[in-house]
């Protein structure tokens, strides 16, 4: 079997089998096929496509590239769930103690931020000695004791995809969908869980900006799962405004345990119930999503969700002072800006606004970046919210990196009209 035949066959638009799919993954990631014939190969794929059955054989080829985790010895169904990223996004906080408080087994792991989209790891950090490197026996026993355990991706799981994705950084090929899907799947597929929920995100803030563009991401996605044996949900939901109101990662480990306590922002705990229900349902610990709906929203106001964010937290050795006294996120210098005319928020630039929060030090541009973990941003106004002149749009926290910059991005970020339509929340629900 030979590469250049392979990159020939897909570029004419044939399909390729399984057993050349994993002659081309084993064989790049052993160095025996060269950058320049795997690129030529990605922009290929990139032009012709892959079908179903491709994907999942390009995913599957990807998960078996390192190690596979086996989360048999948990007993019952567990589950977790994916975001394709976006700004102020900490369902994953917000989500893991509340299933977790129903019976579910939340086995989650997580990624760093890159450019203007904040990672569960980078949050989690900001919670003092909070360990996020945990063997896989460790995992497990986390998992069984406690229902809920988030941990860093090991550098042994899907190399494959480790290598391609920085080879489709530099050669133009990161948004096709086959190949997006086969990334995203492969990591999910590695992590060993028996029910997945996608949050599939479109809009200004989000990698895919249009709703069709989301929906057809995430058909791809849903039907790899589902080839693969996993129960699939995906969710097509806005991000053209941030989830919730904080952005940056001590002030959202903020916000996800003031909505823990039952405070949240309802964007937030909407989104996060939904995707709770979806998974509890599939795990067999409700019948219908109304009562998953009803019993998830629960946890907030009864104290059980709460207090499995603490369990966890004590359990992966992190400071739970932090957590009984959130105000010690809150602890860099603050910068307001106010309106300066009234109407309504028409519309935000989000992935300014992240932006915005990078320059201050949140976000990375490089993998190798150390981030400044108190600063951000606190938009106060959602999409269709009436505003006067002189009414507070956002305060900033920083430690002056940025500040000139941040301030200057968001005031053109945010857009004062006089059209009062809210935003979307959930556009589609794939199953």
């Amino acid at each position: 079997m030979l590469m250049v035949d392979l990159i020939l066959k897909k570029r004419t638009g044939q399909v390729l089998t399984d057993q050349e799919i994993n002659f081309i993954i084993n064989e790049y990631v052993k160095s025996n096929i060269p950058d320049y014939q795997m690129s030529a190969f990605l922009m290929a794929v990139c032009f012709q496509g892959m079908n179903e059955h491709e994907s999942t054989a390009l995913a599957m080829a990807m998960r078996d590239s390192g190690k596979v985790y086996d989360l048999s010895k948990i007993k019952g169904i567990k589950v977790d769930k994916h975001s394709t990223g976006g700004v102020g996004d900490k369902v994953t906080l917000v989500l893991g103690p509340m299933v977790a408080a129903v019976g579910a087994k939340f086995a989650k792991m997580s990624g760093r931020g890159l450019g203007h989209t904040g990672g569960t790891l980078d949050k989690l950090e900001a919670i003092k000695g909070f360990q996020l490197e945990q063997s896989e026996e460790d995992f497990i026993e986390l998992v069984s004791k406690h229902g809920l355990a988030v941990i860093g991706q090991s550098d042994d799981v899907t190399p494959a995809d480790k290598l391609l994705y920085a080879l489709r950084d530099v050669t133009g090929t990161v948004d096709s969908v086959p190949l997006m899907a086969s990334s995203i799947m492969s990591k999910k597929l590695a992590s060993g869980s028996d029910v997945i929920c996608l949050d599939v995100k479109y809009g200004s803030g989000a990698f895919m900006h249009t709703v069709a563009d989301a929906e057809n991401l995430a058909n791809v996605m849903v039907k790899i799962g589902k080839l693969a044996g996993k129960k699939m949900t995906a969710m097509i939901t806005s991000m053209d405004e941030p989830l919730g109101h904080k952005i940056g990662n001590g002030l959202e480990v903020y916000e996800a345990i003031e909505t823990l306590k039952g405070n949240g922002p309802e964007d937030l705990v909407t989104v996060v119930t939904e995707i709770g229900a979806y998974l509890t349902v599939d795990a067999k610990i409700f019948k219908t999503l109304e009562e998953a709906r009803k019993e998830l929203r629960k946890t907030l106001t009864d104290g059980r969700a709460f207090g499995k964010l603490r369990e966890m937290v004590v359990a992966q050795k992190g400071d739970v002072s932090m957590i009984d006294h959130p105000e010690k996120f809150l602890t860099a210098k603050t910068h307001k800006i106010y309106a300066d005319k009234a109407g309504f928020i028409e519309s935000f630039k989000t992935t300014d606004i992240g932006t915005a929060a990078r320059l201050l030090g949140a976000g990375r541009l490089t993998k190798e970046d150390v981030l400044d973990l108190d600063v951000g941003v606190d938009i106060h106004k959602k999409i269709g919210d009436k505003v006067e002149k002189g009414d507070l749009l956002a305060t900033i926290y920083h430690n002056d990196k940025g500040l000139k910059q941040a301030t200057e991005v968001l005031n053109s970020a945010i857009k004062i009209g006089k059209t009062q339509k809210p935003a979307e929340l959930i556009a589609k629900v794939i199953r």
